[in-house]
């Protein structure tokens, strides 16, 4: 696998990365794949053509491929639904007076922050890895360092345009059909094809000046972090990245315009080490260290590593040679790992490795961490804060007297060999956990819940509203159900 991955992934991956990066700054002068008004035509056309010809596959789903999601999984449905294209990839509007970009769903947020960064704009939210795509964080979940003073990314959209089961264009936003709006988020394309959206952007400036702090103690790094995330004034951006049960660093940010040279650390430049790399060996010295980052070098601080999966598929990537001489091609295109991905390959991913991210109230975060070092023990954990706010969709504060602070916990790797794995049944214990505790799970890893445990998890009542409301006698049956797209049964 390393070998493929050095002679073929990565420098496809590489000069692909670069060509987006660069056509990505030319795109508002212009040179769009196409007028948007056309696009969204053709998508309508697609829909109605599907009624016209009898409903062949019974729903509808985008024609996407499943090989280029983010996900290591492809979904299973693609092969019998109706795949209806929305090729849908440019920036269309960026509006400087009112801080707002309007973009379409398959526009990257690497695409983003290449345009915007330079021209002092940047999401209020922007997810780590380059490819994730803005219709697929609306549609899913969209979190970051900056989550805990802004919510999740959907929190930051403003107004969508939805194409609903019989062809019908929809706009929706707080003050406009906003059942609909609020019901979309991580609706996973079950309501309509989304074919545009407004969100709000914030100033930015050049720089984060950024503080790791090593802390022992699990009881100290839960308290520490808690601290520093509802210190919204003093700290824009915060995580956590845990070594083991006892120990991790907490790394906290401010932007700014001014720097230290002496402590300017370009992390994204193909030379550097692994983000985490980088966090660890500072944990290893024990010393609060101060450095100043790059704006989006920051900002796409994990991709390199893919957080830490390459290690497992490139063991010497983060080597200073292999770094000076191919770091450039780093990291592989998750879309070409898995369409040359061998059965051998998969069956060793299928029972060894894990890749999820649980959402816990803070006050419940020690708790998780210790149910999860019991059933997998997989470090290094990433520990993402961030708001919830009161109200209707899928997810939401368990009670009125909730304050809505929430961690993502990223489980990221393979379990070591001392720890009995069994990927369906100890993924149940930790659902079974997150439930208790009233938290969630992102759903584009493998959810084992039933569809009864599932609608649980996930709060339906608004959802199932807006299904009764807006699908009439043409609409009805044109999308699965959610349950149904994203269940592992529904996954290869």
């Amino acid at each position: 696998m390393g070998s493929r991955v050095i002679h073929y992934h990565s420098p496809v991956s590489g000069l692909r990365h670069r060509f987006l990066s660069a056509s990505s700054r030319y795109l508002l002068a212009g040179l769009r794949s196409g007028p948007s008004a056309d696009k969204v035509a053709k998508v309508r056309r697609q829909v109605r053509q599907w009624d016209e010809d009898g409903r062949p596959g019974g729903h509808m789903c985008t024609a996407r491929p499943g090989w280029m999601t983010m996900c290591f999984r492809r979904p299973k449905y693609k092969k019998s639904l109706r795949g209806i294209e929305v090729n849908m990839v440019d920036i269309l509007k960026l509006d400087e007076d009112k801080g707002l970009v309007t973009v379409e769903p398959l526009c990257t947020v690497g695409q983003l922050s290449a345009l915007l960064t330079p021209l002092g704009w940047g999401l209020a939210v922007t997810p780590e890895l380059d490819d994730l795509t803005i219709g697929g964080l609306i549609n899913g979940f969209g979190v970051e360092s900056s989550s805990h003073r802004f919510g999740l990314l959907q929190h930051c959209v403003v107004s969508m345009e939805v194409v609903l089961g019989d062809g019908t264009l929809v706009s929706c936003s707080a003050n406009e059909n906003p059942d609909l709006f609020y019901a979309l988020p991580m609706s996973h394309g079950t309501l309509g094809f989304l074919v545009s959206a407004e969100i709000r952007l914030q100033r930015v400036k050049p720089f984060v000046k950024i503080t790791f702090q090593p802390v022992s103690g699990l009881d100290a790094i839960c308290s520490q972090l808690e601290k520093e995330s509802r210190d919204t004034e003093g700290n824009e951006f915060v995580e956590c990245l845990m070594f083991s049960l006892d120990t991790g660093v907490i790394v906290s940010g401010n932007m700014t315009a001014q720097v230290d040279p002496d402590k300017l650390n370009s992390i994204g430049k193909f030379y550097k080490p692994w983000f985490y790399k980088h966090v660890e060996a500072i944990l290893q010295k024990n010393v609060k260290t101060i450095e100043y980052i790059p704006y989006r070098d920051y900002l796409h601080r994990h991709s390199k590593a893919l957080f830490w999966e390459m290690e497992k598929i490139v063991p010497f990537g983060n080597n200073a040679v292999f770094r000076y001489l191919l770091g450039w091609t780093m990291p592989p295109k998750i879309s070409f790992l898995k369409i040359t991905q061998s059965q051998a390959v998969k069956r060793l991913y299928e029972k060894h490795h894990m890749e999820q991210d649980f959402m816990v109230p803070m006050a419940n975060l020690e708790g998780t961490l210790r149910t999860a070092d019991r059933l997998v023990s997989i470090y290094p954990v990433w520990l993402c804060p961030f708001r919830v706010p009161h109200g209707e969709g899928f997810m939401h504060p368990p009670t009125a007297q909730s304050d809505g602070l929430y961690v993502d916990v990223g489980l990221y790797g393979m379990p070591p060999p001392h720890v009995q794995y069994d990927r369906r049944d100890t993924t149940r214990r930790l659902e079974d956990h997150v439930t208790s505790v009233d938290g969630y799970q992102m759903l584009y890893a493998d959810c084992y819940r039933t569809a009864d445990e599932f609608r649980e998890m996930f709060d339906h009542r608004l959802y199932d509203r807006v299904k009764a409301t807006w699908i009439g006698s043409k609409r009805e049956g044109a999308f699965p159900e959610l349950f149904e797209k994203v269940s592992r049964y529904a996954r290869d």
